[in-house]
């Protein structure tokens, strides 16, 4: 059964679209990536998602019913803009939110230690938010959106504002999270991270669904036609060279994209017989370049 439905959900502010005529379902222990570029209709979309603002038309069926508040007891949101008090207690801070969850104070509190041990920000409990850092307000945000043991949670923005680490954190979370069943929409402009983590996708532009489905089947769809190269020595095999239609060149390392009908060995021969290699490999394009290509030639 799918966690949440969009059934042509359509919504426009004065004569603007923001969101039309949007389709898509999540099932049950997906991450879903919602993508888009900025102004897309994400953000809309997300909203009339947890009710904070109605669709004009269409239909959203969220945990098998037709949206109601009280279903947004099993919904967690995590918002792109930080919204916690700045002089309050993380510790009061977490147990309030808890509580309008409909937690009680003594196990929000537990679950908030629980949280902030395994996000390894635990020293920080008695700290007002004002304290913290960018980085670790964000963790206290991505606590506040789980303590409830949400069956849906929606993310936006994850990763803002963390360094590796930390990411590497909330990114193993998330992992445990859909072992558990959970299902997360995720929404985020690092399309690196969506490679890594989504078994889906919706990838809108100027408020429509452009290109959607499950993520290995859309990249396989695209062919090998993309060739890494790390290489010592001239790189000029490059330049008007009719196998290659396009490339970015970071130095010794270069990405490639073949030209229609190019041979990809015919290219390595030109390479070693120019340069030493020390990696030549045939992949799907990256979901950047995907993504990329499919709003350029929307807008085009």
């Amino acid at each position: 059964m799918p966690t949440i439905e969009l059934n042509k959900v359509r919504k426009s502010y004065d004569h603007f679209v923001a969101v039309n005529d949007l389709t898509f379902s999540i099932e049950q222990g997906q991450v879903f990536g919602l993508l888009g570029p900025n102004g897309a209709g994400k953000t809309s979309t997300i909203r009339m998602m947890i009710g904070i603002t109605a669709p004009d038309s269409g239909s959203i069926n969220l945990l098998g019913q037709p949206f109601a508040r009280k279903s947004l007891q099993k919904v967690g949101y995590l918002p792109e803009e930080r919204g916690l008090y700045k002089k309050m207690k993380i510790s009061d801070q977490l147990v309030f939110l808890g509580e309008l969850h409909g937690m009680s104070a003594a196990h929000a509190r537990q679950q908030a230690l629980a949280w902030c041990q395994r996000l390894e920000i635990d020293a920080w409990l008695e700290k007002k938010v004002e304290e913290l850092s960018k980085g670790m307000q964000q963790k206290i945000q991505f606590i506040a959106a789980l303590l409830h043991d949400p069956e849906f949670i929606i993310m936006d923005e994850p990763f803002f504002g963390l360094d590796p680490v930390n990411a590497t954190l909330l990114k193993d979370v998330m992992l445990d999270l859909k072992k558990k069943g959970k299902t997360i929409l995720f929404s985020t402009h690092r399309m690196d991270q969506v490679e890594k983590l989504c078994d889906a996708i919706c990838l809108i532009n100027q408020g429509t669904a452009v290109l959607q489905g499950d993520l290995k089947t859309i990249k396989s769809g695209y062919g090998k036609r993309n060739v890494q190269i790390e290489y010592e020595g001239n790189g000029d095999f490059l330049e008007k060279n009719p196998l290659v239609s396009a490339y970015n060149n970071y130095g010794n390392y270069v990405e490639v994209r073949l030209a229609p009908g190019a041979d990809a060995q015919e290219l390595l021969h030109m390479v070693a017989g120019n340069s030493r290699v020390n990696k030549f490999e045939l992949m799907e394009p990256s979901l950047e370049e995907i993504f990329i290509n499919t709003v350029g030639k929307t807008n085009a």
